[in-house]
């Protein structure tokens, strides 16, 4: 009974992540055609990234391709404060950043927050010392409409060369995967 219950409260906060933010079944269906009217084809698994650039924790334009070719492996994270998953997955990203960047990894945060408050906090909250990065525009994030992000958290695991290596790992198999690639 208590699985069930765990399982269906899970489901109930997932559920919630990809729905925040609208207000009607009208404004979801427009936000899901919106995505999936980007280019997110090329961007699978094998694929070559596709580089933005969005406003960071001070102001300034910060775009993935600061990091991508400086480090072995970056990890595009999107998140946002409000979303419990998000803030579940939290400590295995940290984990990951803490054992690992020294190696050759970075990680940048890509916040569908539309709240700098709310973000800025979180990010102290959680203990995410890496780059971060948001236009605050929630759903309409640039970012995520890229990647025809349609849930959080999400991710994706990007090559010095700039190919995507995987996406959407979390907990033990991201950890895994990093371990794997970085300890070669």
């Amino acid at each position: 009974m208590r699985k069930f219950f765990a399982l269906s409260i899970a489901a109930i906060l997932f559920t919630a992540c990809q729905m925040k933010g609208s207000n009607s079944n009208e404004t979801t269906q427009q936000q899901t055609s919106e995505r999936s009217d980007s280019p997110a084809e090329g961007t699978a698994v094998g694929c070559k990234y596709i580089d933005f650039s969005l406003p960071g924790i001070q102001g300034n334009d910060i775009a993935v391709s600061d990091y991508v070719s400086k480090n072995r492996y970056t990890l595009v994270d999107f998140w946002a404060s409000w979303c419990p998953p998000c803030r579940a997955e939290m400590p295995t990203i940290v984990k990951a950043y803490a054992a690992y960047h020294s190696k050759g990894l970075e990680v940048v945060g890509v916040s569908l927050d539309s709240s700098r408050d709310s973000w800025l906090v979180s990010i102290e909250q959680l203990g995410m010392t890496w780059p971060q990065m948001s236009d605050l525009k929630g759903w309409s994030c640039q970012g995520a409409k890229l990647y025809n992000v349609q849930s959080i958290p999400a991710n994706l695991l990007i090559d010095q060369q700039g190919i995507i290596v995987a996406k959407d790992l979390r907990g033990e198999e991201l950890l895994q995967k990093v371990a794997e690639l970085l300890n070669q």
